[in-house]
C-alpha cells in the first residue's frame, strides 16, 4: 500500500512562508479596518440614541395632544349636555341602521 506524502516529507519552508505572509497580510488589514470598523459603530450607536430621542418625544407629544383633545371634549360636553346627547343619539340610530344591513 502506498504512503500518502505529509507536508513535513517536502520541507514545508514554502508553505510556512506563505502562511506567515497571509497571516501578517490579514493583520495589517484588521489593523487598518478596526479604526474605521470603530467610528463607523460610533456613528451608528450616536444615530440610534437620537432616533430613540426623537421617537421619545415624539411619544411625550402625541399624549400631550390627546391629553388637550380629551379636556377639550370634556370642557364641551358639560357646557353642551343637550347636545352632546343629541349627536350620541343620532350616533347610536346611524350605528344601528348600518348593523342591521
Amino acid at each position: 500500500m502506498a504512503q500518502t506524502p505529509i507536508s513535513s516529507d517536502f520541507g514545508n519552508s514554502t508553505s510556512t512562508s506563505t502562511s506567515d505572509r497571509l497571516a501578517s497580510i490579514a493583520h495589517e488589514t484588521i489593523d487598518r479596518v478596526t479604526p474605521k470598523v470603530n467610528r463607523v459603530e460610533h456613528e451608528v450607536r450616536g444615530a440610534a440614541a437620537r432616533a430613540g430621542d426623537g421617537a421619545k418625544l415624539l411619544q411625550e407629544r402625541a399624549v400631550e395632544a390627546a391629553e388637550e383633545n380629551l379636556r377639550s371634549m370634556r370642557s364641551y360636553i358639560e357646557t353642551n349636555p343637550l347636545t352632546t346627547a343629541g349627536i350620541a343619539f343620532a350616533a347610536g340610530i346611524l350605528l344601528m341602521s348600518l348593523i342591521r344591513r
